[in-house]
């Protein structure tokens, strides 16, 4: 393994971090962005319950907005809904734009490693092949096997490119993809807690 990346030249520094940057992307998101972590079951019923019995505090409140991504946009309605429905709704949406910015963070870097990966190992094997030919005028044409090696060689970056670049963009994809469904989750929640407060209804759970 030390042999192929020490054969692909210095542009494989770039691609491993790449790599290494990718995968902790995407640990790191695999765990933030699970559905239990962002929309904790019964959320609603509970928050409900906590308000009807007058629950609602400072420090619970505080526990709401850190606990998760649906808590903080419930609590920024709670905070604003005695000024009316409207005014909570809206501090409710301007949560949720805030808290889908968050569920996105570090997507964007991904999607550049995704972009820049393959670029960079293109242009490894661009700088193996000018070698290539640095090496065959020097020694001349005939030497089939300098050839071969040093394509070889060259090739090694656009393969390692691809390696981190394709499954960066898989995961990038996903990533987006499960931050529109927990998002809409979200906004459903937070419009349904909109339409409680605002009616006084009994039952949350609908």
């Amino acid at each position: 393994m030390l042999e192929i990346v020490q054969s692909g030249g210095w542009l494989m520094v770039p691609i491993l971090l790449c790599s290494i940057i990718a995968a902790a992307i995407c640990g790191e998101r695999l765990w933030s962005l699970q559905r239990r972590r962002v929309l904790p079951d019964n959320l609603l019923a509970r928050t409900w319950s906590s308000l009807k019995n007058g629950d609602i505090d400072a420090q619970r409140l505080r526990e709401l907005r850190t606990g998760s991504a649906l808590g903080s946009v419930f609590a920024a309605g709670i905070a604003s809904h005695r000024r009316g429905h409207e005014i909570a709704k809206q501090a409710m949406e301007e949560a949720t734009s805030q808290v889908s910015h968050e569920l996105e963070r570090y997507l964007t870097a991904l999607g550049i490693i995704a972009s820049i990966s393959p670029l960079l190992g293109l242009l490894g094997t661009v700088w193996g092949m000018i070698e290539v030919f640095r090496e065959l005028m020097a020694e001349g044409a005939g030497n089939a096997s300098l050839l071969a090696g040093g394509i070889s060689k060259a090739l090694i970056t656009t393969a390692a490119g691809l390696s981190v670049a394709i499954p960066a963009l898989m995961f990038h994809r996903f990533f987006l993809r499960r931050v529109d469904e927990l998002v809409v989750g979200i906004e459903q929640e937070s419009g349904k807690l909109a339409d409680i407060m605002h009616d006084g209804g009994d039952d949350p759970r609908f």
